[in-house]
């Protein structure tokens, strides 16, 4: 069985929804359990959202509580696919607690235009810096150089290279000896589980929304506008700003919502950056979702960013998942088992796949 450990909840999902796609038996756990007729367990975290000392913490039990379980013969690192999160820090602690002596890092995903030339990271041709990671308020992206971003990653370990293709990742994964953690984004573990398993791709379902029956949350700075027929309600700017308190702002959204059942939450501001903004932002999010939900309790709860959608679930006190659909790479939907609701989650920038 392979244990994937993911640095947030929406590349949890994304990972789940690759293994079922290929056909393999998959579960998905807000923590390390023993499961029995599995090939992959995808283990959710959220430590891409915590400080690098919480992380490490956070990634040290993780990897013992893997240890522990019975059947886990090989580990993969979820990262992000545009270098944010902790990186060099969590595969360093993790190395120690595995087999692996050695770390090949490879966030580049070639089928999304996202590829590492000489080692500079590129989105659609353009460096990662010049994108709109640059204005990402808990890791901006201030370089595209790899080198300069991982910075004496080679003392821990940990190795990168270039994929300008599916070739280059194959042959990054037919490479790795036996001793090398794998880590990176979707299109490596793709290309990991092919070499591991026989696989059998099967097409991903078709599926709409109702929308008038669902809730719609676009919490990451990548957001763009959704044009469904769905109202949208946009956090003033003061509740934004910490200027005025978010309490007046979820009372007239509850009470809307009461009525039509149906509402796309957005941020639409991004002039503030760190860590601090980021957490208010995730955390009002959640709040104001708990509230909508205590009024009604939608169809569909749709949520767009990773770290939005973990603090979300976990004030909901919603835990357990069974992936029903993987409606588009990245975009998967799975019903939790508390509430009966379905759950569809994203990365922030990951485009929708025709859902909208």
């Amino acid at each position: 069985m392979i244990a994937v450990i993911a640095d947030d909840i929406t590349g949890a999902a994304e990972m789940a929804g690759i293994a079922h796609r290929l056909g393999l038996r998959v579960q998905l756990a807000m923590w390390p359990r023993a499961v029995n007729d599995c090939d992959v367990l995808v283990v959710a975290t959220d430590t891409r959202s915590m400080h690098e000392a919480e992380a490490v913490a956070e990634t040290r039990r993780v990897a013992e509580a893997l240890g522990e379980i019975p059947g886990v013969d090989g580990v993969f690192k979820k990262t992000d696919s545009a270098l944010r999160g902790h990186v060099v820090a969590e595969l360093s602690a993790l190395l120690p607690l595995t087999r692996y002596s050695r770390a090949l890092y490879i966030p580049a995903n070639p089928s999304k235009g996202r590829i590492i030339r000489d080692g500079v990271y590129y989105i659609g041709g353009t460096p990662l810096h010049e994108t709109d990671f640059s204005f990402d308020p808990e890791f901006p992206a201030y370089s595209s150089s790899l080198c300069e971003r991982l910075a004496g990653c080679g003392e821990h370990g940990v190795m990168y290279a270039d994929a300008t293709d599916d070739a280059d990742i194959c042959s990054a994964v037919a490479g790795a000896g036996d001793d090398t953690l794998l880590a990176g984004a979707a299109d490596l573990f793709t290309a990991y589980l092919k070499s591991k398993f026989p696989c059998r791709e099967t097409p991903a379902d078709g599926f709409r929304l109702d929308m008038d029956d669902c809730l719609i949350v676009c919490g990451s700075t990548q957001s763009r506008p959704i044009d469904c027929g769905v109202p949208t309600e946009y956090m003033p700017t003061a509740v934004y700003d910490e200027t005025v308190s978010p309490d007046g702002w979820i009372a007239g959204l509850a009470s809307a919502y009461a009525s039509r059942h149906a509402m796309i939450i957005a941020v639409r501001d991004r002039h503030r950056t760190g860590k601090g903004i980021a957490v208010y932002l995730r955390d009002t999010m959640a709040r104001c979702v708990s509230e909508l939900v205590s009024v009604h309790c939608p169809g569909d709860l749709v949520i767009e960013g990773g770290a939005t959608a973990f603090a979300i679930l976990s004030r909901l006190g919603w835990n357990s998942f069974t992936i029903t659909q993987e409606i588009a790479p990245g975009v998967i939907r799975m019903r939790s088992e508390e509430s009966g609701t379905y759950v569809t989650m994203k990365p922030g920038s990951y485009p929708w796949g025709g859902l909208f």
